[in-house]
Parts: C-alpha cells; structure tokens; sequence
C-alpha cells in the first residue's frame, strides 16, 4: 500500500468508512501525497493525455470561441480569463496566440487567471505562459471579480469527487470506502439514506456536490458581471435510469485498480453535464444546448484549420498524417468526438455562442 493509502486506512480505523468523495479528494489533492500536488500527470511518459496535448488546433479554437465571446459582450475594456485545472498551460497559451488576433482583445483580458493546486503543474503553467504573467489561485472564489468573466474548464470536473448511491433491498445506501480483512481499500455498504427515487434493485447513482457547488458558483458570477463559460469534459446530459459505477482509476494509460495505490493513479468520473447546467441556471445563468466536443470543433471551423496546417506542412508527409491524426481524434464518433461534451454558459439574456 501506498504512504497515503496506509494514512487513509489509518483514518478508517479511527473514525469509520469515509464516503467515496472524501477518499477522491485526499487521493487527488493530499499536500503531500496527492496524485495532483506531486506530479505532472500529462503526456505519453505520465498517465493520459489532454485534447490540448494532442493539438495545438483544440486551443486555438477554444482561444476564438473565447474572442468572439467577447466581441459578442460588446468588447468591454476589462475582461477575467480564467482557466479551471489549466494543466500544463497549454490549452491557455495556444488559446491566447489565437485570440490575441483579434483587436483590442489582449489589452482587455491582461493577465490570465488560473486555478491550480499543483506547485509541479504550476511551474508548467508559468513556462507556458511566460509572456502573459498569469495570476494562480487555489480556489474558484479567488478569480477576480473587476469584469465580465470569459472561462474554461477542459477536464477538470471529471476530477472533482462523486458520491455513490446504491439501491439494495428495496433501500438506498451510500457506498462507503473501508478496509477489508486482509487490510486492503475496498467499497463496501454504507449508511440507509432517505431517498425516495424509484429504481430497479442494484441501481447506482453518482452525484457530485462539488461539481454542483463549482458550476453554482460559475452561474452567479455570470449572472453578477456577465461573460461565458465552456466546460468540456467526459460524460452525459443525464444518466441512464439504473444510472452506472463510471468511478475510475488511470496509471500509464491503463485502467488500474482506484483503491490498489492511493495518490498514485488519477482517478475520476463521467460528468453529468445535466446537474451542471442547473445548478449554473439556478444562480441565474443562462445554459445553452450541450454539444458534442466533435460538432463543437468543427463548427468552430476545425476542418478549415487541419487544412491549413496541412498546407503548412508542405511536402513532410510525416507532418500531414499526424495533422490528419489529431483531427480524427478530436473530432471523430469513435475517438474522442463523441464521448466528451462541451456545455456553454453565458449571462442572462445573452446571446446563442459560437459552436452549440
């Protein structure tokens, strides 16, 4: 086991079964242990890899939606850029580079904030974006308040801790993190709670106060000062009506067990966009249509982009098919097109964005 995983079990033994977003979020976010505070966790030599890692086309059409976002506010003289777990910087920079283009854009946004636990990913961020003197902080609340807010979450709620709520014997009980006879990390029945949903017997539900708690704050804030959000991330509008266990747990790009390692696996879970955009609408936030991410980029005009680059690329065919590559990666049903959504939210009484 794990130095975390012994402090966890530890923790058990005194208090009792945690709840399963208590274990994801010491997992993911311990000072010392956690998965996100010790490592850079992107690219082939770490555990996945980001649409923004896979081509500089994902950023820069984000970094237009972002532009014409602003535009579309009337190009106010002050704006917040903000980013949500901006990962290694590089969605933000090649966001910038594109929409740094579009007059008076620049001036208005000034330097990016982005929110981030990790002192390791941080330094990354400050590579990455040495030219635009970023401004961190280690909660959302800390975003900067002097303006219309223009943000983006790309992968970043798939992190944020889940409940499971399991239907047996006719009753509804949370599914509790302790430790087994032979000392290992486990799930195991919890608490009766007072639900009164109907649901066939080994129903399971996943629920997320956090990500609720997060897309709630996003609303107020754009109901407040006005702007546009775009949350993209793997998941569904609603779940199926048995619901289903989408806990996971990646190492080496491989799913691995969630409980074997603690602190050393990025764990998540399928966003349920649907809960988001309420939460968003009951702070008084507009919520558009969700989108696939695939429909999304090439309405943003994706296809256009490979094209060019293509072009670019001239006679080095090695450079073409690896444009062709990420294309299909991004965009295509069977890859990433599908299975990852982007949600928009906007200020009341703002306009349809770009691309949903």
């Amino acid at each position: 086991m794990s130095a975390l995983g012994a402090l966890i079990a530890g923790r058990i033994a005194r208090h009792g079964p945690m709840r399963l977003s208590e274990y994801m979020a010491l997992c993911l976010g311990h000072p010392e242990h956690g998965y996100y505070t010790t490592r850079d966790p992107l690219g082939a030599a770490g555990d996945f890899t980001t649409a923004p890692e896979i081509s500089q086309m994902f950023g820069e059409l984000i970094g237009l939606w972002l532009a014409q976002a602003w535009r579309d506010m009337g190009a106010p003289a002050r704006a917040v850029l903000a980013e949500l777990g901006p990962g290694r910087g590089t969605l933000m920079a090649d966001a910038l580079r594109a929409a740094a283009r579009v007059p008076g854009f620049r001036a208005a946004v000034g330097r990016p904030a982005l929110v981030e636990i990790s002192p390791v990913l941080r330094a990354r961020q400050a590579r990455a974006l040495a030219g635009w003197d970023p401004v961190w902080a280690d909660r959302i609340e800390e975003i900067p308040a002097d303006g219309p807010l223009l943000l983006i979450a790309n992968e970043f709620f798939d992190a944020l801790p889940i409940r499971q709520i399991e239907r047996r014997g006719g009753r509804w009980r949370e599914r509790m993190v302790s430790v087994g006879e032979d000392g290992a990390l486990r799930l195991a029945a919890g608490p009766i709670l007072p639900w009164e949903a109907a649901a066939p017997e080994g129903a399971l539900r996943e629920i997320s106060p956090a990500s609720e708690a997060v897309a709630g704050w996003i609303g107020a804030r754009l109901a407040r000062t006005g702007g546009a959000a775009l949350i993209v991330d793997y998941g569904y509008d609603a779940p199926p009506p048995a619901g289903g266990d989408t806990f996971q747990a990646l190492a080496g790009h491989a799913p691995v067990d969630p409980f074997a390692a603690p602190g050393m696996a990025d764990l998540t879970a399928h966003v349920h966009f649907g809960a988001l955009a309420r939460a968003a609408e009951a702070a008084g936030a507009q919520a558009w249509p969700l989108a696939t991410q695939g429909a999304l980029l090439e309405r943003l005009g994706l296809s256009d982009r490979a094209r060019a680059l293509i072009r670019a690329a001239g006679a080095d065919g090695a450079a073409q098919e690896a444009v062709v590559a990420a294309h299909h990666r991004l965009a295509h049903p069977d890859a990433m097109g599908a299975l990852f959504k982007a949600l928009a939210l906007t200020g009341p009484g703002a306009g349809r964005p770009a691309g949903v």
